[in-house]
């Protein structure tokens, strides 16, 4: 079992390495693109960003119905029965499913632009905003039914590229949009990076396998199967996007433009840069976990020793952002954003608690029990939204670290009730001696921060990053 242990652990890390490269390009892109806009427009343009991307990212996830993610094992089953015929009567399906759902989402979004204004914004003057975002939100779909493709076929590095050269470009062209139009060119910029990303993935498009005659009949029955299959992960999805969008709705409304720009700061440092690392285990993970779905015994040595893997990976990024949140709130961004300081404190020890539940709900997906996932996922979000606005009013941006933290407690305390009572599974004693000594040393490391002990946090940070180096060794070795 030690040696199987150890080719996990050394799966999971070259995972991470392979997929996390060309996020990190991602992350520096949007890094750039997030100072500029904070430099050039300030919190307002922030704040607009914000609004925009939730309202994109909520449609999109909702019309789309999952194409992205299901229709990845429809091609792949295809190629792997070595029917190429049929792998492209697939490929033609997907490619028809886009342009529908992409269609669909944009008059959908033309549609909705004066509700959208008024729900966003509290007025009428921002409807053509939302009519220019249809333009993004067809782009979107022509481009992820080109991922899935890419993906499905097993043109990883094509796939890579797009995403890596759209993100370049997208930004090359955002860059004098921001410098010359200042608030004016949030919306520009959305289109320019929606419009690099299909373009490059026109360029990178799978041409082994060309377009063949499918009838619209064939076409909606080929279909059904990898829609049907996307819904729930959809719905969860969907339902996490709205409760996000109503949140940022609700704080627009309530306190202002800058206080959204604010809370997107804190909240982008929180989940989505540390979540590079998540998806980058995610990418090995979760097919690794399918395969063995049905044995309890290896379900549970492949949890417990992703959870071991992402804890100690998590452990020292935890530590170091709190004890460096100055300068790394400096560099992303200006000193008017210190304000955020103690919030993503909060919102970095709820991480430790994301990565525990993370590796825990992919055992649901592993099963295929999207009825639960679905409920999971809807109650995490209602709970998040709940907190969040109960806490802002308590506490203000402070408090919505807190929510962070506490929404995903209680994430983790429903995961662990569907992990442990439902599947009947269970976790090696590791992974609760790992949590607990990684949530005690973020802790310490926080208190020392707001009481002025800048050393102590240090030395805390330092020890915690030799502890976790060396167990990332030991798990590489063993």
């Amino acid at each position: 079992m030690s040696g199987k242990s150890s080719n996990i652990s050394r799966m999971a890390m070259k995972a991470m390495g392979l997929f996390g490269g060309v996020q990190v390009a991602g992350i520096l892109c949007s890094i750039i693109r997030t100072k500029l806009v904070a430099l050039w427009i300030g919190p307002v343009g922030i704040g607009l960003f914000g609004l925009f991307n939730n309202a994109l990212e909520l449609i999109s996830t909702g019309t789309n119905l999952g194409i992205r993610s299901s229709s990845v094992r429809d091609i792949s089953q295809a190629l792997s029965g070595r029917d190429t015929s049929m792998a492209a009567r697939i490929i033609t399906v997907v490619r028809k499913w886009s342009l529908w759902l992409g269609l669909a989402g944009a008059l959908l979004t033309l549609v909705l632009a004066p509700f959208l204004s008024q729900v966003t914004f509290g007025d009428q003057f921002h409807i053509w905003g939302f009519v220019a975002l249809s333009i993004a939100v067809l782009l979107q779909a022509l481009t992820n039914g080109e991922y899935a493709v890419l993906q499905g076929t097993a043109r990883l590095k094509r796939l890579a590229s797009v995403t890596l050269w759209g993100t370049i470009v997208g930004l090359a062209v955002s860059i004098p949009l921001f410098y010359l139009l200042r608030e004016r060119s949030i919306l520009p910029s959305i289109i320019a990076y929606a419009l690099a990303l299909a373009l490059f993935a026109w360029l990178f498009r799978s041409r082994e396998y060309p377009p063949v005659q499918v009838s619209r009949r064939e076409t909606f029955d080929l279909g059904k199967g990898f829609v049907r299959l996307g819904i729930y992960m959809t719905l969860g999805n969907f339902a996490s996007i709205l409760a996000s969008y109503a949140f940022n709705a609700w704080l627009n409304v309530n306190a202002g433009t800058e206080a959204v720009g604010y809370y997107q700061a804190g909240y982008t440092l929180i989940n989505k840069y540390t979540g590079l690392i998540l998806t980058a285990l995610g990418m090995e993970y979760y097919p690794r976990l399918a395969k063995v779905a049905e044995s309890r015994l290896r379900l549970r040595a492949f949890v417990s020793q992703e959870i071991n893997v992402a804890i100690a990976v998590m452990a020292p990024v935890v530590a170091l952002f709190i004890l460096l949140r100055e300068l790394v709130v400096w560099i992303l961004y200006t000193p008017e954003f210190n304000v955020i300081l103690t919030f993503v404190s909060w919102g970095m020890i709820g991480t430790i608690l994301r990565t525990l539940s993370w590796c825990l709900a992919f055992t649901v997906l592993a099963k295929g029990d999207g009825k639960t996932y679905l409920w999971t996922e809807v109650a995490s979000a209602v709970i998040n939204l709940a907190l969040n606005i109960v806490f802002y009013r308590w506490w203000g941006l402070t408090g919505l670290g807190v929510a962070f933290l506490v929404s995903y407690l209680l994430y983790t305390l429903i995961i662990a009730v569907v992990y442990f009572k439902v599947y009947r599974l269970s976790l090696s004693r590791a992974c609760l001696y790992n949590l607990l000594w990684t949530l005690a040393v973020a802790s310490c490391v926080m208190l020392a921060m707001e009481t002025g002990w800048h050393v102590m946090a240090a030395v805390i940070t330092v020890v915690s990053v030799v502890i976790a180096g060396r167990q990332i060794v030991a798990l590489w070795r063993r």
